[in-house]
């Protein structure tokens, strides 16, 4: 048995739901993997006695992106969701912490501050090296190590793979971006990361979103995730949708869901999944 082969069996041999602590999964039958990496608000009693209250609300959660993509599950697709809060490391950033946006406002593998520009720490409570590469091993690896076996799973069946990175974030963040941020905002890595025709049925639907505003490989790319796994010349093809929060949910503590604003944005979100799932499937056959 090939390596390849010995990674699918153990993923066959693994439950279809979660079994680990670090993430949550659930397996489908479609050529649809969605990751939700940030929507984990947990942190380990060992930290939380070394943060502040910004730190403790981990303010900068993908709030309740499992309840929004509740859907995806009826179209077939794999759903991982991270269980830890990206306070503790940020599993959209690389291992080597490298910058993804040069130049601009970093926020780092294992942030200090959040996106406002609060210490999410007491003073002198920072992780130090040794501290940030065990998180590395704790918690970043596995959810990697999950995400790629089940990229090489469903592209093992199915031929090609739509990787969908789901995101939100807080509409107005002065430190991090200029003004108001685009409601839906998708990411190719400047189009590196899927085949042209996925991308253009995702515009497509976009360009029918009145009234939601719109930018494609704007101020968002694709994180360290899209960029990493999307290879389409290997039929893997990853985007990124950044949407904002007031599309669906209160961007200020305690963070409520809004179930009439979701109910509004769920069927262009379904739409794009939707549509470029259409073209993953014909690119499979």
């Amino acid at each position: 048995m090939d390596a390849l082969s010995q990674r699918l069996a153990q993923a066959d041999a693994s439950a279809t739901a979660a079994t680990s602590d670090i993430y949550d999964f659930q397996r489908g039958n479609a050529p649809l993997l969605i990751s939700i990496p940030h929507l984990g608000s947990q942190l380990p009693e060992a930290q939380r006695a070394r943060m502040t209250e910004a730190g403790l609300r981990s303010g900068d959660t993908d709030w309740h992106l499992d309840t929004l993509y509740g859907w995806a599950r009826a179209l077939g697709a794999s759903v991982l969701g991270a269980r830890y809060s990206r306070y503790v490391v940020d599993l959209n950033r690389p291992s080597d912490d490298a910058s993804l946006y040069p130049g601009q406002t970093k926020t780092g593998l294992c942030p200090t501050h959040t996106f406002r520009g609060e210490p999410i720490y007491q003073d002198g409570a920072e992780p130090d090296e040794a501290e940030r590469a065990r998180r590395l091993d704790a918690y970043w690896r596995p959810y990697h190590d999950k995400l790629r076996l089940e990229i090489e799973r469903i592209r093992a069946e199915h031929g090609a793979v739509l990787l969908w990175e789901a995101h939100s974030i807080a509409s107005v963040l002065p430190r991090l971006f200029e003004g108001k941020l685009p409601d839906l905002n998708i990411g190719t890595a400047d189009g590196a990361s899927c085949a042209p025709d996925v991308l253009d049925a995702i515009r497509q639907r976009l360009e029918g979103a009145a009234p939601y505003t719109w930018a494609v490989n704007g101020r968002f790319k694709g994180g360290h995730i899209t960029r990493h796994y999307g290879r389409p010349g290997d039929e893997v093809h990853a985007v990124q949708l950044e949407m904002c929060q007031s599309t669906y949910m209160d961007e200020t503590y305690p963070y409520a869901y809004r179930p009439e604003l979701a109910a509004r944005v769920t069927p262009v979100v379904e739409g794009m999944v939707g549509a470029a799932l259409e073209r993953i499937s014909a690119r499979g056959r």
